[in-house]
């Protein structure tokens, strides 16, 4: 209704731009939306007919495709692997990485703006390139080929980009209700508890989206640190159906589309939240 109000309400080049810009935003949707339509109707072929008509549907739904993935080569555990990894890490870093943020945005210290800076320093350097020191510490602290090792790691990548996203969000909670809570009788962590993280909501959501999707589709970390095919996470797992010769492209794209579910599951959930934190602070 609002667009609509302001289009009517334009001259003739705003209208000519609302119209452009409403052409390109449909062009990117249509640009982003294809590939994951068309590995989805993939998934219900067979390779030979992927092959012979890429971009048509099924002569006959193969709803086969599926199970055969979910029972070959141990997919389900890889599967279980990528939720426990990805859930546990998630819950690592908001409780630990809220409980920094609440410290740097709500304390004043001598050495809080150092303090700040280290962290918003983890997210200008790649861990990635740390990658000999940090195999070279794993291995020497017994965690090689286990769950925990993926863990730390993608606890330690997250931690920055989280503490500054939350940092932020914290410090335009206005003073006045923890000076209430303080003389209502409560004490920092009930302060945090009851107080600052309801209202970090939104900043929850944004951070747990931010950090859920690259630490469930991470391949370099698993491939350098895992060795045993039972603690394979999907993305590593998910080579099983790369042949020497040949690729089980219907398989493929069977096992990418159950892949996804996970991630658009829980941005459906979080979609409310995630695009309230995603405009914070934008209107006054």
């Amino acid at each position: 209704m609002i667009g609509d109000l302001r289009f009517r309400n334009s001259g003739i080049i705003g209208k000519a731009l609302i119209v452009i810009f409403l052409i390109l935003m449909i062009g990117y949707s249509i640009l982003v939306l294809f590939p994951l339509f068309n590995m989805i109707i993939s998934s219900f072929k067979t390779t030979r007919e992927i092959f012979k008509a890429p971009y048509a549907l099924p002569e006959i739904w193969k709803f086969s495709n599926y199970m055969e993935v979910w029972n070959k080569g141990g997919f389900g555990g890889y599967f279980f692997n990528s939720i426990i990894i990805t859930s546990l890490s998630i819950a690592v870093v908001l409780l630990f990485g809220s409980m920094a943020a609440f410290g740097i945005a709500r304390y004043r210290y001598r050495l809080s703006n150092l303090v700040y800076l280290i962290f918003l320093a983890g997210i200008m350097l790649p861990l990635k390139a740390a990658i000999i020191p940090l195999f070279l510490l794993i291995r020497g602290i017994g965690l090689m080929n286990t769950r925990l090792a993926l863990m730390l790691i993608f606890t330690a990548m997250s931690m920055p980009a989280t503490v500054f996203i939350l940092a932020g969000f914290m410090r335009t909670i206005p003073g006045s209700l923890e000076d209430a809570a303080r003389i209502d009788g409560s004490n920092d962590l009930g302060i945090y508890w009851r107080i600052i993280m309801p209202l970090t909501t939104p900043s929850i959501a944004l951070v747990t989206i931010y950090n859920a999707v690259p630490i469930w589709n991470d391949f370099f970390f698993p491939l350098v640190f895992i060795q045993s095919d039972k603690l394979k996470p999907l993305p590593l797992g998910m080579s099983v159906f790369f042949g020497q010769y040949q690729i089980s492209w219907h398989l493929l794209f069977a096992s990418l589309s159950v892949a996804i579910l996970p991630m658009l599951i829980l941005y459906l959930f979080m979609s409310k939240y995630f695009i309230r934190g995603m405009t914070a602070g934008a209107i006054k």
